[in-house]
């Protein structure tokens, strides 16, 4: 046993021999050691692995690493947006100047009345035609249906017209095979892409709010049963602002379904002789088709993808709130002359025909002038003046002048 405890003892000395022997090599000079590691340890193909980095490092880098990821999605993204934008100006643009080239065959000068229509058909809203007879209203709307290869049904509004005569009727019929007896709705003239209501104040309330459905809902209730419209579905109303005896004015709650109020005046003395001469000499001339009902519903998908600046959303809903008579930053003539303002139909109208008409001029986004040039067709009906006003002889159209006047676009009641 001692003899091995001996051995023992030698062996511990002799290792504390050799780790003498390597903490002299450590504390020898660098090169001396480079030079006689490097050589013998590290092939020319291998590659150092590196050190660990601490965590806090690597939880930094992970957010750079993600965030360098995204970027390529994100100029993606802005090429895509680009070529919308290019698609937009060119089908609206040509398909615009097709059916203007092709209208002018027809109808001879309202060049102001001609654009608001095809603004409000392009953005998918409703038109109220204000104007006196034979001005070519229905005429107008017609060759539309023509050009667009729609359909198109005209309704003559009058005092003993009832709803079921606009959207249809439950008839029985019988199976003369059978004998049987079944209940079969017959759809009404509301069934088209293109509706005319000729002179829709000639009509009771009752049979007014036969279209309120199908002008928000495009859609159709009768007999517990729902009807889906084709679309596009564009409502085209008339009225004559001279004979009011036996007519029942718009309601509010209808007024406001109607994306424009066009007002269609005499024409001048030149286009007057021009129509004259025309209209008496030859036959009305036939019109091609330019465009489907299809590329209409696609014109009002791609029309919602134009840029409207935050000043100009700001412009258009300050100039909307303005017309209340009871906001505190409202003119001080709104609240002597206005009644009741325009509600939030104003604002959306605004900006979604401001797209229209920014594509129109080639125009990439929504400016102010085409605000303030749509502000007389949204606002018109949607701004009810009081007693005063009418003594004073003062009427929407002179009260949006002076709201243009006054609401700039320095002016937010968002800021």
């Amino acid at each position: 046993m001692k003899d091995k405890e001996l051995e023992n003892i030698d062996e511990l000395d002799d290792l504390g021999d050799l780790g003498d022997a390597e903490i002299d090599e450590a504390s020898a000079p660098v090169e001396d050691s480079s030079a006689a590691v490097a050589e013998p340890v590290v092939e020319p193909s291998a590659k150092p692995e590196p050190e660990p980095e601490p965590a806090d490092t690597m939880a930094k880098k992970k957010p750079a690493a993600r965030a360098a990821k995204k970027k390529p999605a994100a100029k993606a993204e802005t090429v895509e947006d680009t070529s919308i934008s290019e698609e937009i100006l060119n089908k609206l643009q040509k398909g615009k100047e097709e059916i203007n080239n092709e209208l002018r065959r027809r109808i001879i000068g309202q060049e102001q009345v001609v654009e608001e229509v095809l603004i409000a058909l392009f953005a998918g809203g409703h038109c109220l035609i204000t104007g006196v007879p034979g001005l070519a209203k229905t005429l107008l709307i017609k060759s539309l249906g023509e050009i667009l290869d729609l359909s198109y049904k005209r309704i003559q509004f009058t005092p003993d017209l009832m709803p079921a005569d606009i959207t249809g009727i439950d008839i029985i019929e019988e199976d003369r095979a059978s004998g049987k007896r079944s209940i079969h709705f017959v759809k009404g003239p509301i069934f088209a892409n293109i509706i005319l209501a000729d002179e829709i104040n000639r009509t009771p309330p009752k049979t007014q709010a036969a279209l309120l459905e199908a002008m928000q809902e495009y859609q159709v209730t009768a007999g517990g049963q729902k009807f889906i419209l084709e679309k596009p579905f564009f409502v085209m109303a008339t009225q004559n602002p001279i004979e009011l005896e036996g007519t029942y004015p718009l309601p509010e709650a209808q007024l406001d379904r109607f994306m424009f109020n066009v007002v269609i005046d005499y024409l001048s003395a030149e286009d007057e002789l021009e129509v004259a001469m025309t209209t008496t000499s030859q036959e009305m001339v036939d019109l091609k088709t330019i465009m489907t009902g299809q590329d209409i519903v696609e014109f009002h998908k791609l029309v919602k993808k134009v840029f409207v600046p935050i000043n100009v959303g700001e412009y258009a809903v300050n100039l909307v709130r303005s017309t209340r008579p009871n906001e505190e930053s409202a003119p001080d003539f709104i609240k002597k002359w206005v009644s009741w303002g325009a509600g939030l139909r104003a604002a959306q109208y605004l900006l979604l025909g401001g797209k229209v008409r920014a594509v129109f001029y080639g125009r990439y986004n929504v400016s102010i002038e085409d605000i303030r040039s749509l502000a007389y067709p949204v606002l018109r009906h949607r701004v009810l003046t009081n007693f005063y006003a009418e003594s004073e002889n003062v009427n929407s159209d002179k009260i949006i002048e002076m709201l243009l006047e006054t609401v700039t676009e320095a002016v937010s009641g968002l800021m």
